[in-house]
């Protein structure tokens, strides 16, 4: 669960500002180890002695949309094409990890016309 705090600054201490009063909404995610965390589809495997963590394929996808000056945008709509295709994950699991991680307003475009 999001919770919301509201607080309430005044900045008259500004130079050439008259007291002015702001009120900004602080939501606080959950802690990636908690439950509520959307990346429940983890799976943990040991590689030679060494932990390794695999995520699913919505947030892989999303991951190479984030990185795609990296690695290149082809290869960022290739998996998005390669997982719609395959039915490895839904649109809307794709929608909230792209939130998520911000990268929805890049990714809309995209996830439109696969509909």
């Amino acid at each position: 669960m999001k919770q919301k705090a509201n607080r309430t600054t005044q900045h008259s201490d500004l130079p050439g500002s008259t007291a002015l009063r702001c009120r900004a909404q602080v939501v606080k995610a959950p802690p990636p180890n908690s439950p509520d965390w959307p990346c429940q589809r983890v799976q943990k495997h040991v590689i030679e002695g060494v932990s390794v963590r695999i995520y699913g394929p919505a947030k892989t996808v999303v991951d190479c949309f984030r990185y795609r000056n990296k690695i290149g945008l082809d290869v960022a709509l290739e998996a998005l094409r390669d997982c719609h295709r395959r039915q490895l994950a839904t649109l809307d699991e794709l929608w909230e990890y792209a939130k998520l991680l911000r990268v929805a307003a890049v990714m809309r475009p995209y996830l439109e016309s696969l509909v």
